[in-house]
């Protein structure tokens, strides 16, 4: 028979239970969180549809305005869903929570094939680079090295995450330089534009994209959240998802193949951001406070959206500086990349 138990302990089990929520204050957190996160992302949108509007809300010529401005918001979400769920599920499938996928060269081929582009051809290269097929192949080109280079190097007998990290960084690394040294022979003129295209953001996207970059982004993102117990298991270790009847290196190709996509869509559509996604999944792990990706996936995409559209909003209507709004976030990605090396001490 069992002895009688200490007084309050049936109250201590009765409020919690096993899972990636396991009391009843970490859930009230969690969707208090997720609702504050809600109304700031609607409020951000709805602000830059509405600020400075000169039409009555409501009125025709106001939705006809908003119409012209709600595409930057599109662009945003896009850029918040591809940027937030790449980086969350690159970070659970390398096992390490400061690399993102901007490190294994994205954006580095992306620089390139821009300056290579105005350099063998002059300012109209980048005219021949703009358009949907462009915008098609730029997307074809990333995802299929990226591919070549996660198969060659996973399906080795020595094959690793931690080489094929390596290789891309010094894949990244090759390609800014060749890039660094075709900008310096390019004409002051030839290089002002380029140096417009390359900088991230929101204004650089164009409406004809959208058809593809929109299905691209949720078919990627629904698949990698419809696989968020599949990556659950995937951050256990290898050793613990083999045992546990997951081929890991199978799974890890497949969120590697829509972590690509993702992150091709979005640097084809506004250019290389390079910390956004840290700084995004790092606030999202600490706000979710959860393992789940069930339940980090919501919360990093809708910080990243209030990332952008905040800062946007901020920077446009009170500063009147938007085209900064990339450095700012750049810079405190940064600056919150490095605060996270230094107190970890290694990658």
């Amino acid at each position: 028979m069992r002895g009688p138990e200490a007084p309050g302990a049936a109250k201590h089990h009765a409020g919690r239970q096993s899972g990636p929520l396991p009391t009843s204050g970490v859930r009230r957190r969690y969707w208090v969180i997720l609702s504050i996160l809600i109304l700031l992302a609607v409020g951000f949108a709805f602000g830059l549809l509405a600020w400075e509007n000169p039409m009555p809300v409501g009125s025709v010529g106001f939705w006809r305005i908003a119409e012209l401005r709600a595409t930057n918001i599109l662009v945003m979400a896009i850029v918040a869903i591809c940027q937030a769920m790449a980086t969350v599920s690159f970070q659970t499938a390398t096992n390490n929570r400061i690399i993102t996928p901007s490190i294994m060269g994205f954006e580095s081929l992306f620089v390139a094939v821009q300056t290579g582009a105005i350099f063998l051809l002059g300012a109209g290269g980048l005219v021949m680079m703009a358009g949907v097929p462009q915008f098609i192949l730029q997307i074809v080109i990333m995802v299929g090295l990226s591919m070549a280079l996660y198969g060659w190097l996973l399906s080795g007998r020595y094959g690793n995450l931690q080489i094929m990290l390596l290789v891309g960084i010094i894949i990244g690394g090759g390609l800014g330089s060749i890039s660094a040294f075709m900008k310096r022979l390019l004409s002051p003129s030839d290089f002002d534009i380029l140096a417009a295209r390359l900088f991230g953001s929101v204004s650089n996207a164009d409406v004809s994209y959208l058809p593809i970059a929109i299905p691209l982004c949720l078919g990627a993102g629904i698949l990698l959240l419809l696989n968020a117990k599949r990556l659950n298991v995937i951050a256990l270790g290898a050793d613990t998802a083999n045992n546990l009847g997951l081929n890991h290196r199978a799974e890890v190709m497949r969120v590697l193949f829509l972590v690509s996509i993702l992150m091709a869509t979005s640097t084809a559509l506004v250019g290389p951001m390079t910390f956004l996604g840290f700084l995004v999944a790092t606030l999202a792990y600490q706000l979710a406070d959860s393992y789940d990706h069930k339940y980090v996936f919501p919360v990093a995409v809708l910080v990243g959206f209030v990332v952008l559209s905040g800062a946007y909003f901020v920077m446009k209507n009170i500063f009147y500086a938007q085209g900064v709004v990339s450095i700012l976030i750049e810079a405190v990605g940064g600056t919150l990349f490095l605060f996270f090396i230094l107190r970890k001490g290694r990658l």
